[in-house]
């Protein structure tokens, strides 16, 4: 029965892909479970990438599954293979020709027998008070070394079976028999797996928490550089604005103030041009009106001026470029001035 049993937990707990025993069970996302070799080599083939497909029902992901082994599913392999280890591997000790399976093992004769030969344990009276445990090759662990007798009594204080020649040296100590403290010890493994697993739980969902607040902090430190990053866009937008307005005044300033000064020049000479056309009018007047305005005819135009007063001119003008942040009606008055020194040094 046991061997039926693990030959049906070995058939549900085989890998889709390899088709043996789950080894390093890995369990993906959707739930199907495989060898951790098996599912990393199909999932590493050059043909195999994005998005990722489990190798049974198809399922996708868009992002490689992080495998991890599956601690439960890894336990009862273990338990199974042992179960097959010690059932499938023991044959009848009657059985002379053919070997059989056996069933069961007695601790009494200490031996184990095929269901054909284990029949006298169950009909006959002498044979009907013998314990029976399931088919092992290991037979012989049950029996004491020292006396050649069943490890059928276990002391609690030494914490460990006996047989009963041996409990001459256990005299005052709590003992009491195998079974009965397998019973009492099954409990307590059981209350410890259930200990173990709420343990796991909550590991587990620590995990889970810790995940969500490092997302969680990741998100906020993303929204504060990005803050941080408009914060810096808008201080720096008027200086970037200043310092464009800055140099295109300087740059207009460079350009225009030779201009400027050219035609302040020639605005003053054309200013005294009609001045000395309307005294070139009196021409018609009589001799005496003529020969009194001769002398402002003769006058002279505005001087015109030297590459010095030009050059003098300009020094002025750079100097006066030195000074961008005042107004540009400062820089034209600083102009003219230079204009009209200049004007005067020629004279």
């Amino acid at each position: 029965m046991a061997d039926s049993v693990a030959r049906q937990y070995a058939d549900q707990f085989s890998c889709p892909v390899c088709l043996d025993g789950l080894k390093e069970p890995v369990t993906i996302p959707c739930g199907h479970s495989y060898c951790m070799s098996c599912i990393t080599d199909c999932w590493g083939q050059k043909e195999q990438g994005p998005p990722y497909r489990c190798p049974q029902c198809r399922e996708s992901f868009s992002q490689r599954p992080l495998l991890k082994k599956n601690t439960l599913i890894a336990e009862m392999m273990e338990t199974l293979q042992k179960t097959s280890l010690q059932t499938a591997a023991v044959e009848c000790d009657v059985c002379t020709t053919e070997k059989n399976r056996a069933v069961k093992s007695c601790l009494q004769c200490l031996a184990s027998f095929c269901q054909t030969h284990l029949q006298p344990h169950y009909e006959s009276p002498a044979f009907m008070k013998h314990k029976l445990v399931e088919a092992s090759r290991n037979i012989q662990e049950n029996i004491c070394l020292s006396h050649g007798k069943l490890l059928e009594i276990y002391c609690q204080d030494d914490h460990q079976c006996i047989c009963c020649l041996c409990t001459d040296n256990h005299k005052g100590h709590s003992v009491v028999s195998v079974d009965s403290e397998w019973t009492s010890k099954k409990k307590e493994i059981k209350e410890i797996k259930e200990e173990c697993q709420k343990l796991i739980q909550e590991r587990e969902r620590g995990q889970r928490d810790l995940g969500e607040a490092v997302k969680l902090l990741t998100l906020e430190f993303a929204v504060d550089q990005l803050a941080a990053l408009q914060q810096q866009d808008r201080l720096a937008s008027p200086l970037l604005a200043a310092l464009k307005q800055f140099v295109t005044l300087e740059q207009l300033t460079a350009l225009k103030q030779p201009a400027a000064l050219k035609q302040l020049y020639f605005h003053f000479q054309l200013a005294a041009l009609p001045a000395r056309r309307s005294h070139a009018a009196l021409i018609s007047e009589p001799p005496r009106q003529q020969l009194d305005q001769f002398a402002a005819l003769k006058q002279p135009c505005p001087p015109r001026r030297s590459q010095t007063a030009w050059s003098a001119l300009h020094t002025r003008a750079a100097h006066s470029a030195e000074h961008r942040s005042k107004p540009c009606h400062n820089t034209l008055t600083l102009a003219v001035r230079a204009y009209t020194s200049a004007g005067q040094a020629d004279v």
